[in-house]
């Protein structure tokens, strides 16, 4: 299994980060980013791994590893359906409106995680396997963190809404994302949707790096006012494979084009 001791090696060779970086946009503060190549563990391109950022959405790629995980231990089907609580009704969106005492399937509840990136799906699937608490089921999301080798993440919440003690690493990110394709193939198929239909409607999602990067196959974006727009990258390109993440740029199309930049200039270097 991927963990961080796998990501070795040394950042963007050939040149300074800000050399490989700065024809797309001048890096911020909170510019964080990695490319790693997923059959050696190697860290291909790296700039701030290991500072502390804010996830934002980025956090339901965990929150989906739970529910995965308990569908592959049987405690969960796709059929069983997720009441609504009033306090997941209540989250602020990005959400999908649903109303307390409604429910939701839990294979349409992945779905709109990963299009929508619904903060009230994602109380509502932490609550469920919470055992009635998000801040329960936020320790958990903790603690397998920690399983899996993300040293530095802690988890307040199933979403990303803003926490000042929820934090993660480009790292930590890249060791998740590879995690998900590594321990749930049979569900990965998830991450590649851009859209999902809800009693009749259909809704687009905006990853709109599944269009850019060739062979890109899913993963997630993330945006709050803390954080910046982040974005997770899977990548499976002429037998290469490689995991991106970009966070805390300023735009959603500045971290698109970044990392379609990163991409790019990266891929090539994977085994």
């Amino acid at each position: 299994m991927f963990v961080a001791a796998a990501v070795s090696g040394c950042a963007s060779s050939g040149g300074s980060i800000e050399d490989a970086v700065a024809p797309i946009a001048p890096t911020t503060e909170k510019y964080a980013a990695i490319v790693v190549d997923t059959k050696t563990g190697k860290m291909l391109y790296g700039a701030n791994v290991n500072e502390l950022r804010y996830p934002a959405s980025l956090t339901k790629m965990m929150t989906l590893y739970m529910l995965f995980e308990a569908m592959d231990e049987g405690r969960v089907s796709s059929n069983d359906l997720i009441p609504i609580s009033k306090n997941a009704a209540a989250r602020p969106p990005s959400k999908l409106g649903l109303k307390p005492g409604q429910s939701i399937p839990v294979d349409t509840a992945i779905r709109v995680l990963v299009v929508k990136s619904a903060n009230d799906v994602a109380t509502a699937v932490a609550e469920f396997l919470g055992g009635g608490s998000e801040a329960r089921f936020a320790q958990m999301m903790t603690a397998k963190a920690r399983t899996l080798g993300m040293k530095r993440t802690v988890f307040k919440n199933a979403s990303g809404l803003p926490d000042r003690d929820q934090v993660t690493t480009a790292t930590d990110m890249a060791i998740l994302s590879i995690a998900l394709r590594r321990t749930f193939p049979h569900y990965y198929g998830y991450f590649r949707q851009k859209e999902v239909t809800v009693a009749g409607r259909t809704i687009k999602g905006h990853n709109k790096a599944l269009d850019m990067i060739p062979g890109a196959d899913g993963l997630k974006t993330g945006y709050t006012r803390a954080s910046g727009f982040n974005l997770a990258t899977s990548v499976r390109h002429q037998g290469k494979s490689v995991v991106g993440v970009v966070m805390g740029e300023n735009t959603s199309a500045i971290r698109n084009a970044r990392m379609a930049q990163l991409i790019s200039a990266y891929v090539k270097k994977a085994k």
